[in-house]
């Protein structure tokens, strides 16, 4: 078992995605009599799981008081001890007092050591057999009758074991339910969808048939759809994945990607996360970063991409790397459309390498760099003031020296001619000095550079 994070909670305005609201409902269905164990928290990787849970789990301590026992399991830390059973009862071990524990032990013991030889033999009769089928031909009659005598005696043996197990299972059973009487368990298993898929499932049948015990309650926070990868790995691409799945999860309910700012308004987690950490960070102070035009360039890149908040604190840690390398250069307003050119390589780089890549070897697609922008067309310009957007005013710049779908984006004389002007202004320089079809260079260097090449 893991210590939850008690620093992670929603008070002092720590809730910038307005989530709070959902950790109460989900905290009033814990608490209600309702049959709904195993819940899963559900969400996409970089949706900030687990630090909703660690939220959660901290609200309902400070709203319902003493009422429950809290364990919370980091699934993927366990991965390694190969048996899920055995990681929930340690959990649980820590909730007895310490001359309570050798008799609980006692009782575990027997189910435990069961459900390990189970699969132990099963494996060792699937190989023996396996052997058998595969040497008949060179071996005579008698070694055949050998190897069915173990095999017949070891299922002799594994159901007398069996028998004897039920009766251990229903001992453990019968302790837990004694020590969650008169105050529940609650157990929050983390990470589920980042092991591997055989302790994945294993741990989904283990909660199925072993702790299916009243005032026992388990919340998996995961992503269901690498969980149900897990159990077509395990069962193979035929099995409907959904339905087995339904047979274990009782209620499941998903983080949005969205946020509430007020009455009937939202916007992405991501993109509100953004901009909480680069007006956090003092390194940015008084960079295009954090000034309209880049922010507004972030902001189309973010929900172009659906970028999650994982990906987001990517983004951020790759472009205070980039200001620590060199620091002062290229995201100073004064040349703000460098500044954009350089802010556009560092998402690239974060969050579409092999896009990035053919930048930096003059073989970009204009198509694909305006999905990435977000942007499908140019706008019309009617004159040199007007603003043309951020992202469409480095996809101005960037499309024509793209090797493929360049056209796309093509613009007559008088439009380019517009383009052009805004362009300038946004430098306080032409780009003269940056002939027509070396401009991609300006964004292939920042790309480069995060890979500590030369700049």
């Amino acid at each position: 078992m893991q210590e939850t994070y008690s620093d992670l909670d929603f008070r002092n305005g720590n809730d910038e995605f307005s989530r709070r609201p959902i950790a109460e409902k989900a905290i009033r269905l814990l608490s209600s009599d309702i049959d709904l164990s195993p819940m899963v928290i559900d969400g996409s990787w970089g949706a900030g799981k687990t630090v909703f849970c660690h939220k959660l789990i901290n609200l309902m301590k400070e709203t319902e008081g003493d009422k429950f026992h809290f364990l919370y399991i980091d699934a993927f830390r366990a991965d390694h001890a190969d048996e899920p059973l055995l990681t929930v009862l340690a959990a649980v071990l820590n909730l007895m007092p310490t001359e309570g524990k050798p008799v609980f032990i006692k009782k575990v013991v027997p189910a435990a050591r069961f459900t390990v030889k189970t699969i132990l033999k099963a494996g060792v009769g699937h190989l023996l057999r396996k052997d058998t089928d595969s040497v008949l031909d060179d071996f005579d009659e008698e070694v055949q009758k050998v190897a069915d005598k173990a095999i017949d005696a070891s299922v002799e043996s594994l159901l007398k074991e069996h028998s004897e197990a039920e009766q251990s299972l229903a001992s453990l059973q019968s302790a837990l339910k004694g020590l969650a009487k008169d105050k529940p368990i609650l157990f929050f298993i983390d990470e589920l969808d980042r092991c591997r898929p055989d302790f994945s499932v294993n741990m989904l049948e283990i909660i199925k048939h072993i702790f299916d015990v009243e005032g026992v309650k388990f919340v998996l926070v995961t992503n269901t759809e690498q969980l149900k990868a897990a159990i077509k790995h395990k069962y193979g691409p035929t099995v409907d994945a959904q339905r087995y799945l339904d047979k274990f999860i009782k209620f499941s309910f998903s983080l949005s990607h969205l946020a509430h700012e007020g009455y009937d308004s939202r916007r992405l987690a991501s993109e509100m996360h953004y901009l909480n950490l680069i007006n956090g960070r003092g390194i940015f102070y008084n960079s295009i970063i954090t000034s309209g035009p880049g922010f507004e360039l972030a902001k189309s890149i973010i929900i172009a991409n659906e970028l999650s908040l994982r990906e987001v604190e990517t983004v951020v840690r790759h472009l205070e790397i980039y200001l620590t390398i060199y620091p002062n250069r290229e995201f100073g307003n004064d040349i703000a459309i460098i500044g954009l050119l350089k802010l556009a390589g560092v998402f690239l780089h974060c969050t579409k390498p092999d896009l990035a890549k053919t930048i930096c070897m003059n073989k970009a697609d204009a198509k694909e760099l305006g999905i990435f922008l977000g942007v499908n067309e140019l706008p019309i310009l009617n004159n040199s003031n007007q603003k043309g957007g951020s992202a469409s005013l480095v996809l101005a710049i960037l499309a024509p020296e793209c090797m493929f779908n360049a056209a796309i984006f093509n613009r007559n004389e008088s439009q380019s001619a517009l383009w052009e002007t805004i362009i300038s202004n946004g430098l306080n320089y032409s780009f003269d000095n940056i002939p027509f079809g070396k401009r991609t260079s300006v964004i292939a260097k920042a790309i480069s550079s995060m890979s500590l090449a030369g700049h």
